[in-house]
């Protein structure tokens, strides 16, 4: 919660007037090493300002990519050793319809976040159809 005004703020100024507060405050003055890795990490993170904030929640909700990874991961991990690579995908191939064949719940912005999309990138973006 102490990091949160810092990813959402508006604009660069007052994300790094976030960070600044962070660092002098408890949690900074406790965990230094998070800040030394926001500050690290700065020139990556500055990008991220350029969205409408809609877009950003989408951008930093990783749960159902994480939840996937871990999936697939775990079906590799049972399976140990494969004959060949067209194994390996044939089985990943087999993981990934099952997984994505289940009902999920989905990012409840991400309607808002598409229609921006299509504002920022025009025809780069086309709404996927069922």
């Amino acid at each position: 919660a102490a990091l949160k005004p810092i990813y959402a703020a508006a604009n660069e100024q007052q994300a790094t007037e976030a960070l600044t507060a962070f660092a002098a405050g408890p949690w900074g003055t406790k965990y230094p090493t998070i800040v030394a890795a926001w500050e690290r990490a700065w020139e990556h993170v500055v990008p991220f300002f350029i969205f409408p904030p809609d877009i950003r929640r989408v951008i930093y909700t990783t749960n159902a990519i994480e939840n996937m990874n871990r999936q697939l991961r775990k079906i590799i991990k049972n399976r140990g050793q494969f004959p060949n690579d067209e194994a390996a995908v044939k089985l990943l191939w087999l993981a990934l319809r099952n997984v994505l064949a289940k009902p999920s719940r989905s990012v409840h912005t991400w309607k808002a976040a598409m229609n921006q999309f299509a504002i920022l990138f025009g025809e780069r973006f086309t709404e996927a159809r069922d």
